[in-house]
């Protein structure tokens, strides 16, 4: 097992366990998360003898998403914000989540192929309540695996959605017991290296050739939400209100 910053990576046969530990800050995403989960995904992606990937937070907490204290650093060449949102990927990634996966850990949970989660698991885009826009690809990928409204629901009023409800609806394709989410995760990765890994990186890529066409315009989207919430006066008052732990003064400026 190998240490690098705040991401720990471990081989199990042919499968990559990647695993955010930063959970004095709900491992909430800075600078140094960032890069390590690049390299951690790069390694996924560049070595042949590495089938499948499982990403977790371990057993309490999936992500906080970005740490609004320290921010979460530059976006990589690879993979983008956190390293990972905009990747491109022949090799399948699984998302195991316990806890709370919330703003920038949800949009990390939407970059994987799959879902596994603990029963008390859930997930949310508080982006709003922070003066903020989700840019991270939640804009336009939360649709994708839920209805339109319930996508519109999670992002207008930053509410969590749990696990079961988000089983029902298809975002978790596998509900387990809490504690269980990552050997589910890891049982489910061994399903996918049972079959041809050259059969299963071609599926990956025609069905995100399809799935993905419409991102470039997706991103170009959020990158005009992002200009309006740039300069605003909201966007100040709901950091400083999360920072300092009180309700935002909103001014709608």
């Amino acid at each position: 097992m190998t240490t690098e910053h705040r991401v720990t990576t471990e081989r199990r046969g042919h499968v990559l366990l990647i695993r955010m530990e930063r959970p004095a800050k709900r491992n909430a995403v800075d600078a140094a998360m960032t890069a390590a989960l690049d390299a951690a995904l790069n390694e996924l992606e560049d070595d042949p003898d590495l089938w499948c990937g499982v990403l977790t937070g371990g057993p309490g907490m999936f992500c906080a998403g970005t740490d609004l204290g320290a921010g979460a650093g530059e976006p990589t060449p690879r993979g983008g914000n956190y390293g990972v949102v905009r990747r491109v990927r022949s090799t399948p990634l699984v998302a195991a989540v316990e806890g709370a996966a919330y703003g920038g850990g949800f949009e990390i949970v939407l970059a994987c192929d799959m879902v596994v989660a603990g029963r008390s698991a859930r997930f949310a885009l508080p982006e709003v309540a922070r003066g903020l826009v989700a840019n991270c690809g939640a804009l336009f990928r939360t649709h994708r695996p839920l209805p339109l409204t319930v996508a519109k629901q999670m992002l207008l009023t930053g509410q969590p959605l749990d696990a079961r409800r988000a089983h029902e609806l298809g975002l978790v394709s596998e509900l387990v017991d809490d504690g269980d989410a990552e050997a589910a995760a890891l049982a489910l990765a061994g399903q996918v290296c049972a079959n041809s890994p050259v059969a299963v990186r071609a599926t990956l890529r025609a069905v995100d050739a399809v799935v993905s066409e419409p991102d470039e315009n997706g991103w170009r989207a959020t990158a005009v939400a992002g200009v309006v919430i740039e300069n605003s006066e909201d966007r100040a008052e709901g950091v400083a209100a999360f920072l300092e732990k009180r309700e935002p003064r909103w001014t709608g400026r």
